[in-house]
């Protein structure tokens, strides 16, 4: 059953990097910083990407509590080679992903939307 629900959850990230917007990697992981599946290229590690999702999770959480802004809903990051944007799929895991500088971060938003929403019984 683990199996067969983690090859569930990586088909479902190699379609969206696929198929999504603009999309380069993606990743589901634990709130916990633990890579639950990714469909990533080979130049980043699970480790890395599981380490900094987790990092970026707790202190985007501690800013929108803090100053009032609610539940953390989405993470997002614009550096000079594009975006990594983070999304919640329920209290236990988030969706990452990286996306280009010249991504169409709307339409790239709403394939995670979707993608977290298949994610979530799943995780």
């Amino acid at each position: 059953m683990i199996a067969s629900r983690a090859a569930s959850i990586e088909k479902r990230l190699y379609e969206l990097r696929q198929f999504g917007s603009d999309i380069e990697a993606a990743a589901a992981i634990s709130v916990d910083g633990l890579m639950i599946a990714s469909s990533l290229p080979e130049s980043l590690g699970d480790e890395l990407v599981s380490a900094m999702s987790a990092a970026m999770l707790a202190l985007g959480e501690r800013i929108a509590r803090d100053l009032g802004r609610g539940a953390l809903d989405q993470v997002f990051i614009k550096g000079d080679n594009g975006y990594v944007l983070m999304t919640a799929v329920n209290d236990k895991a988030v969706l990452t992903v990286l996306v280009g500088e010249e991504a169409r971060l709307g339409l790239a938003l709403l394939d995670m939307r979707r993608t977290a929403a298949t994610l979530r019984d799943l995780v």
